[in-house]
């Protein structure tokens, strides 16, 4: 038997990272195997992908010194970094271009890099409707990795480059329905009528394989991905349903999201403005039938929800 091609993932013990590992560790008659790069190597999800046979090494992308050994002899890469852990769009600039060079450096046949659009082109700095942060950003988690995408290219590293969006699983997590003064739990929102595209991590994690497997087709494109496209009144009916509890919609004004004042507000706030102002151009961009070529199994939202009922209903109740 061929031995393996080795794919470093970054991110491994995380959502998207994760999710990725899942698909290799779930393909055993394929191509690739994971290495998975955490700082924490001790950490219990890092000694369940070490378990599971998977290498696991440690790297920091604050510290590109460590990054070189993480692609060594490796064929291709996973690549994401999380805005969330600090917040500062400059942080993960220089995250993305320590990832760059040291793929490059080390010859990387074909990187995934976990990319977003540039919020900016529909709602512009001078644009009244969202505040200026972090003095040159809409949505700093967005439009700081769609910065960073001409770092893979500066650096010779065959990319394709993956945006994804919302995960349905934050609805288990930080974009959990939030009790009411009345009991009843609300999804709060500030889209108005607007459709939000979601997507379960997993089928991230499968579309990125599924473009490694396509060899060098991709390399260099823009690859949109979504499982579904939905109203959040919808999206809450199907929650009451699955579930067994009443989730209501609360569609705030993006005003008074912003106002609510937890770390972050201003930037999600910005980003569900940007997924509803620019409704129509972000769908465009992920055609459903398009992703379910790559991913057969790409999952719907009813599909995800009877398989995370449990999961779900113990975070809420």
């Amino acid at each position: 038997m061929a031995e393996k091609k080795i794919i470093t993932v970054f991110g491994a013990t995380g959502q998207q990272g994760g999710g990725f590992a899942r698909a290799v560790l779930a393909d055993e008659g394929g191509d690739f195997a994971v290495r998975a790069v955490t700082r924490h190597t001790d950490s219990d999800r890092a000694r369940e992908l070490h378990r599971l046979g998977v290498q696991v090494v440690r790297a920091d992308m604050d510290d590109p010194a460590t990054l070189g050994a993480a692609f060594d002899g490796a064929y291709g890469a996973y690549l994401v970094t999380n805005f969330w852990e600090h917040l500062s769009a400059e942080r993960e600039k220089a995250q993305a271009r320590a990832l760059a060079d040291a793929a490059g450096h080390a010859g990387i046949q074909h990187a995934v890099w976990s990319t977003l659009e540039d919020t900016r082109e529909c709602l512009s700095l001078d644009d009244p409707r969202t505040p200026v942060l972090q003095d040159s950003y809409t949505v700093p988690h967005f439009d700081a990795k769609a910065e960073a995408d001409h770092y893979f290219t500066d650096a010779g590293v065959p990319t394709t480059f993956l945006r994804s969006t919302f995960y349905w699983e934050n609805l288990y997590g930080a974009f959990s329905p939030q009790r009411g003064e009345d009991g009843a739990l609300q999804l709060v929102f500030p889209m108005g009528s607007s459709r939000l595209s979601g997507i379960a991590v997993d089928d991230i994690g499968k579309t990125a394989l599924a473009v490694l497997k396509r060899g060098t087709d991709l390399i260099g494109a823009t690859v949109s991905i979504a499982g579904e496209h939905l109203p959040l009144a919808d999206m809450a009916a199907a929650l009451t349903e699955a579930v067994g509890v009443p989730v209501q919609y609360l569609p705030l004004t993006p005003d008074a999201f912003r106002a609510l004042g937890f770390p972050g507000a201003d930037e999600v706030g910005n980003m569900f403005q940007y997924y509803a102002e620019c409704e129509e151009r972000f769908i465009a961009a992920r055609d459903l039938d398009a992703v379910r070529e790559l991913n057969p199994e790409l999952q719907s939202f009813a599909t995800w929800l009877t398989a995370h009922t449990d999961r779900l209903r113990a975070a809420w109740t």
